[in-house]
């Protein structure tokens, strides 16, 4: 079994003297890194923290909700989803915290159920760092099918990416291509899916146009994330059948399983420089995509009164 490093993250205040300790801090969702920080949503609002561990922060204070958040390709931006005045729109906001700024005016759409996801989802940045990738419904004709558009981060109206559907995306490090979802269930409850809306990797030439499926698994091929030459993703093919993580190669396609979680699935990863966050029964890992296979270091972190060691 790998060794994995547990460590400290208060979320709420404490005292010298506090009696009690406070319980482990779960449902921390959403996460993303940039070099020695990383971002996630829990209890609504946006916290940031070291990868090392150590307290964390909160930098939005608003009843509404705060999802998705995606730190910029330099680091100096946090663009997100929040739920201001009833709406979900895409906002953004210095990553030290400050004041958000909306750049979408979306109503949203009536009657859309939970499980087809969050209206203006934020997907991801352009590699440049001037424009937003989000999800939303805004102009489909059939609320199953999400669009995906773009905004510029000092405002403007959307534009509509040039594919006709689509989910989860990550560009090519040069930007000139994508990896990316054609259908998004991410927030469907349903396990071991094998129907017609299972979802595949697509690779999509943003100049040629061109299409090319990476991915040929029956069941769940999702949240793509792109490296160099490799594409890494969750599927939940492995003899456990829980959604874990994979890579597959672009020059070989092999595809390699990374994680062998059993108890539960693999969740909303991002990948930021050489390591990934994602969240997983309640609590935050980081995976070392640069270390040796024996030595890949997940990072499980607690809100608490003191650090604890775990084997798994």
């Amino acid at each position: 079994m790998r060794l994995r490093w547990t460590v400290l993250v208060i979320l709420l205040s404490s005292t010298v003297g506090l009696a009690q300790p406070m319980p482990a801090g779960r449902l921390m969702r959403f996460p993303d890194v940039y070099n020695n920080e990383m971002v996630f949503s829990y209890a609504g609002d946006l916290w940031l923290v070291s990868t090392q561990g150590g307290a964390a922060r909160r930098i939005t204070t608003s009843p509404g909700l705060e999802l998705f958040p995606k730190f910029s390709p330099d680091g100096k931006w946090i663009a997100f989803t929040g739920q201001y005045d009833g709406n979900f729109n895409v906002y953004v906001i210095p990553s030290e915290g400050g004041q958000p700024r909306q750049l979408t005016f979306n109503p949203g759409m009536l009657h859309v159920p939970e499980r087809m996801g969050i209206e203006n989802e934020v997907i991801s940045w352009f590699p440049d760092g001037k424009r937003i990738l989000f999800l939303s419904r805004r102009t489909t004709f059939n609320d199953w099918f999400g669009q995906l558009f773009s905004v510029n981060v000092q405002g403007g109206l959307p534009e509509q990416f040039p594919v006709p559907h689509g989910g989860l995306v990550s560009f090519s490090p040069d930007g000139s291509e994508i990896a990316y979802n054609r259908i998004f269930r991410n927030f469907r409850p349903r396990k071991r899916y094998l129907g017609g809306m299972a979802q595949d990797i697509w690779i999509y030439n943003l100049k040629s146009p061109a299409i090319q499926r990476i991915t040929h698994y029956p069941g769940t091929d999702t949240f793509p994330m792109w490296r160099g030459n490799t594409i890494y993703f969750v599927s939940d093919r492995g003899l456990e059948r829980r959604l874990n993580l994979y890579s597959v190669s672009l020059k070989t396609h092999q595809v390699r399983q990374l994680t062998h979680f059993t108890d539960f699935d693999v969740e909303w990863p991002s990948l930021g420089g050489g390591r990934i966050v994602f969240q997983n029964g309640g609590y935050l890992y980081l995976y070392n995509l640069d270390a040796q296979a024996h030595d890949h270091l997940a990072w499980r972190l607690y809100s608490g009164s003191q650090p604890l060691g775990a084997r798994e």
